[in-house]
């Protein structure tokens, strides 16, 4: 089939690695732009870019890919298929209609939940013991096109969204294949979404790592596996920022404060959250490394005592 492949961030390289394996037709490799990083704020390649331009496709990044120079370059191509895998922009109904066979959509998630930008992270946040990939055809709400083909997976008690990340990025290669097998075969399901169960999974954000310790300390433990590595689960101690990684269900609370360090052992912190104790294995103070609480511990002191805020 001749393909354009729509994709931006390291989950959507696996893709690319499926159309690359499959030998079809890659007419085009559309991804967003290059963007600055690390301290001299260089110029970096796209995931996507980078693996593209290794395979020898054409790279092509608009500003917008709804741009009437962008539409007339992908209509000029008559791609059979669109294959779109977190690109990071909406396409428009006049591309949407251009491919013979139509655009199509990996997305991480069992849709119709969690929908958006954010689905592997609010999985996890939300304590969910199941997630996915779906292909779907794609229409012009978010993410709300008819259902192709889905698998899913476990969530492990513990999975960060980064370990949750890498198994879904290789379940995603399984998943296109078949899809696109099914295209082959002229075979392909249509199944719509039931849109009464729809649930929406927002852009991540710093604010969102903030732990708060007089919520149930099951809630606190799945917001900080749900921002780990980014952007990091944290808290006030002593007018310090501190991230908390690693966290772990303690015992049942006392009657200290919420956020209150009950008890420094060798290897963790035992802070007071609802219902139960959370107990944190790593930690992250400004300008330091991120390290083992028994490591940090050996130059640094942790009193008991102390609140989390």
């Amino acid at each position: 089939m001749k393909i354009i492949f729509m994709g931006t961030p390291e989950f959507a390289v696996n893709s690319l690695e499926v159309l690359k394996e499959r030998g079809d037709e890659v007419l085009l490799v559309i991804s967003q732009k290059d963007k600055p990083k690390g301290r001299g704020k260089k110029l970096q390649p796209t995931p996507v870019k980078e693996k593209a331009l290794e395979y020898g496709f054409e790279v092509y990044q608009p500003d917008r890919v709804k741009e009437k120079q962008s539409v007339e370059l992908i209509k000029s191509l008559n791609p059979d298929l669109i294959v779109v895998t977190a690109f990071g922009q909406i396409l428009t109904k006049e591309i949407l209609d251009i491919p013979r066979l139509g655009c199509i959509n990996v997305h991480a998630s069992l849709l119709p939940k969690y929908r958006g930008a954010a689905p592997i992270n609010f999985a996890i946040i939300n304590g969910e013991e199941k997630t996915g990939i779906t292909t779907m055809y794609m229409a012009e709400g978010l993410d709300t096109g008819d259902i192709i083909l889905s698998d899913e997976i476990d969530i492990e008690p513990e999975d960060t969204s980064g370990s949750l990340h890498d198994k879904l990025a290789d379940l995603s290669k399984k998943t296109l294949s078949r899809t696109l097998e099914l295209f082959e075969k002229g075979q392909v399901p249509r199944i719509a979404q039931d849109h009464s169960k729809s649930s929406y999974a927002p852009m991540m954000n710093k604010e969102l790592g903030h732990l708060d310790f007089s919520q149930d300390a099951k809630a606190v433990i799945n917001l900080a596996r749900g921002v780990d590595p980014w952007p990091s689960a944290y808290a006030k101690l002593n007018d310090e920022t501190v991230k908390l990684f690693d966290l772990k269900l303690g015992n049942p609370s006392l009657n200290n404060n919420y956020g209150e360090i009950i008890d420094v052992k060798s290897d963790c912190i035992e802070i007071r959250a609802k219902e139960s104790s959370v107990l944190v294995y790593e930690v992250q103070f400004p300008n330091k490394k991120r390290m083992p609480v028994k490591e940090y511990l050996k130059g640094n002191d942790i009193k008991r005592g102390d609140l989390f805020v």
